[in-house]
C-alpha cells in the first residue's frame, strides 16, 4: 500500500513519510473524474475550491474537466476547522468567501477530503442560500467514518483510510507538507 519517501529537506517528518497515493496514480484519477463530472448535465458552471486544502487538486481537476471539454468558471472560499491541529475543532469558521454570484448556476464544490462533513456541508449550506441551481461536491479523498453531519460526496477520487492524518497534493500538518506531489502519512514506526 505505501512506500517510504526521501527528499533532501531538512525536516525529521520528512524521513518518515509513506506514500499511500503516488503522483501517477493521483493523475490517473483525475482524468476519470472530470470525465464523470463533463458528462453530467451541467450549465454555466463555478467551481468553488475549499482552500486551502483542495488548491492542488482543484487546480489539476479544472485542468482536466478542460481537457474534457467542461466549461467554467472558478472561485475560492476558505473554511477551517481544524486551524494549526490535527483534530478538528468542531466548528466552521468562514475565512474567505466567493467574489461570484452563483444565482441559477451549476456549482461543483471541489474539497481534500470528507471526513465529519462539517466543512463541506457549511459551504453547500451557504452555496445552496445563494441560490444556485445545482449544487455538486467532489473530494480527493473520503474518509469511511461516522458523520457529523448527514453529508456524502457525488464524486470521490480515492477512499482513504480512517486512522490516519494525510499530507501532501495541497494537504497539510501545521501548515508543512502541502507540497508534496503525492498524497502520505507521518508514519510513527520509524
Amino acid at each position: 500500500m505505501s512506500q517510504a519517501y526521501t527528499t533532501t529537506e531538512k525536516d525529521d517528518d520528512f524521513d518518515r513519510i509513506e506514500v499511500i497515493f503516488t503522483a501517477p496514480q493521483i493523475k490517473r484519477k483525475l482524468r476519470v473524474l472530470a470525465k464523470k463530472i463533463a458528462s453530467t448535465a451541467l450549465r454555466d458552471v463555478i467551481v468553488i475550491s475549499i482552500m486551502k486544502g483542495s488548491f492542488i487538486f482543484t487546480a489539476d481537476l479544472i485542468r482536466e474537466l478542460h481537457v474534457a471539454g467542461l466549461p467554467l468558471q472558478v472561485d475560492f472560499m476558505s473554511l477551517s476547522s481544524y486551524h494549526s491541529g490535527t483534530q478538528s475543532t468542531g466548528h466552521v469558521k468562514l475565512i474567505y468567501d466567493i467574489n461570484v454570484d452563483v444565482t441559477d448556476c451549476d456549482v461543483i464544490l471541489v474539497d481534500d477530503i470528507l471526513q465529519s462533513g462539517r466543512t463541506l456541508h457549511y459551504a453547500k449550506k451557504l452555496i445552496t442560500e445563494r441560490n444556485a441551481r445545482k449544487i455538486l461536491t467532489c473530494v480527493l479523498l473520503n474518509k469511511p467514518v461516522q458523520r457529523a453531519v448527514p453529508i456524502e460526496a457525488d464524486f470521490i477520487g480515492f477512499e482513504c483510510p480512517a486512522d490516519l492524518f494525510v499530507v501532501g497534493y495541497g494537504m497539510d500538518k501545521a501548515f508543512k507538507y502541502r507540497q508534496l506531489p503525492f498524497i502520505g502519512y507521518i508514519s510513527t514506526d520509524h
